[in-house]
């Protein structure tokens, strides 16, 4: 029988890669949809009219800090890949649409080529409700963080913050209007080492759920989607500002 179509939407990056490569297996005629990135000008704007200047401009220096950071953490990042058997590196034989965003009309219209029996969006900007409402099919994302108790960014880091690495982990869930609201479908739990940072806490949620993402898609494009009920408190979560993250890094060794 021969595996339906479907169709992913990232941005650019080794961790959304590890999740193209994945789904490549188990669908041959998955098509890549690449969005282009925000300008950061535009993010710390929007961040900034939400949370205030201080605190947009205190996580603009952690994002900026941590861009840099990376560079000491190659090693432990090699043995994440390693240990998990992922290949973050782009298949130049996948097929490849580059849209402006999420919610761009080329967007619609490249599905409407495609015509994906399910979507999956990694890393991407957040879709508008009028965008969700003209795509036929269900539409799922991959979030590096325990629903609903790590909605939003950096749910690894929050979750060693909060001392609880019960819940360090990702969710595969439906998209709806909210940030990381929609119904969850999947979980997958991993203990991070204490040589993880949030350099790497993103690499070692992706990696480790290769597995569920892949149950996910093929019980979307077969109309089995079962979500499950979770009673938990529900909370969104932004990058650290630069204080709080070298607070907890001198103090807590939580980098």
């Amino acid at each position: 029988m021969t595996a339906p179509t479907i169709a992913i939407l990232i941005q650019p990056g080794p961790n959304p890669e590890i999740v193209v490569n994945a789904l490549k297996a188990a669908f041959p005629s998955l098509v890549v949809i690449e969005e282009q990135p925000e300008s950061k000008k535009l993010f710390i704007r929007r961040r900034a009219k939400k949370l205030g200047w201080v605190q947009a401009l205190g996580q603009l220096a952690t994002m900026v800090v941590s861009k840099y950071g990376k560079r000491f953490t190659t090693k432990r990042a090699q043995e994440i890949i390693e240990e998990f058997g992922v290949n973050p590196s782009p298949d130049s034989q996948i097929r490849r649409i580059a849209v402006p965003s999420a919610n761009s009309p080329e967007l619609l219209e490249a599905l409407g080529k495609i015509r994906p029996a399910a979507l999956l969006l990694v890393s991407c900007r957040m879709m508008k409700a009028q965008t969700l409402a003209a795509i036929p099919c269900p539409v799922l994302n991959f979030h590096a963080g325990i629903n609903p108790q790590y909605r939003g960014l950096q749910g690894g880091y929050w979750a060693c913050i909060a001392r609880d690495e019960e819940n360090f982990g990702a969710t595969v869930h439906l998209v709806d209007p909210g940030v990381d609201t929609g119904d969850v479908l999947y979980q997958q739990r991993v203990k991070p080492s204490k040589r993880d940072t949030m350099h790497t806490y993103p690499l070692l949620q992706t990696a480790a759920s290769t597995g569920i993402i892949v149950e996910a898609m093929r019980n979307a494009a077969a109309g089995n989607l079962k979500p499950l009920k979770i009673a938990a408190p529900s909370r969104q979560w932004y990058h650290p500002p630069i204080w709080t993250w070298l607070w907890n890094g001198v103090t807590r060794g939580i980098w």
